[in-house]
């Protein structure tokens, strides 16, 4: 999605025809119909990767006490969370997750509107979309659960998982033990996890 601009025209009509043949929105990420309780990875980003989020530890605070609320409030558990600068992570399971990504949009149009008037920014576009990924398995699920803990240490911003305030990282290694988490990450590493999953 941020590559757009980067494809040659040829590669841009690809993509395009590629996203018709399989009726996907043309420059969104697409979202499917889900029967039952199912555990997704969501992800959303400040446009661009501009670090909005990051404009101080009072508003990456508050927005990881809102997203968890949200999570929590339309699913039946939260197993990991990020929260950085200019995007973040949710692993979770619900039944609802329409529900979930309307309530995200609802909140990113909230937190730009207020951001716009803090930073003095009116019109600026802060968000992309939400994208959802359901978990095919369980080398999925803890390749994800690893991704999201480790997401903080893979940016930049802290050397160790538990540096890191706004995640579970701490509060997963605290659960299981480092033991157990160094286990648990050697047997299903993340690799190039999350790398050009949408390349327009």
């Amino acid at each position: 999605m941020y590559n757009w601009r980067k494809l040659s025209e040829d590669d841009r009509e690809y993509v395009l025809a590629e996203r018709k043949a399989r009726q996907f929105p043309w420059h969104a990420p697409p979202h499917f119909e889900y029967v039952g309780e199912k555990t997704f990875i969501v992800t959303a980003a400040c446009f661009e990767h501009q670090p909005i989020i990051g404009r101080s530890s009072e508003r990456m605070a508050e927005r990881e006490n809102k997203l968890l609320k949200i999570s929590h409030d339309v699913s039946t558990c939260v197993f990991a969370w990020c929260v950085l600068p200019n995007h973040y992570h949710l692993l979770l399971r619900t039944a609802y997750i329409a529900e979930l990504l309307k309530l995200l949009g609802t909140f990113h149009g909230s937190t730009s509107f207020k951001w716009n008037g803090e930073d003095g920014t009116r019109g600026r576009k802060v968000w992309f979309r939400a994208v959802e990924r359901s978990m095919r398995s369980k080398r999925h699920f803890f390749a994800s659960l690893n991704y999201v803990n480790h997401n903080a240490v893979k940016h930049g911003y802290a050397e160790k998982w538990q540096d890191w305030p706004y995640s579970s990282a701490k509060q997963y290694l605290d659960s299981i033990g480092a033991e157990r988490a160094g286990e648990i990450w050697r047997e299903y590493p993340v690799l190039d996890y999350g790398k050009d999953w949408d390349p327009a």
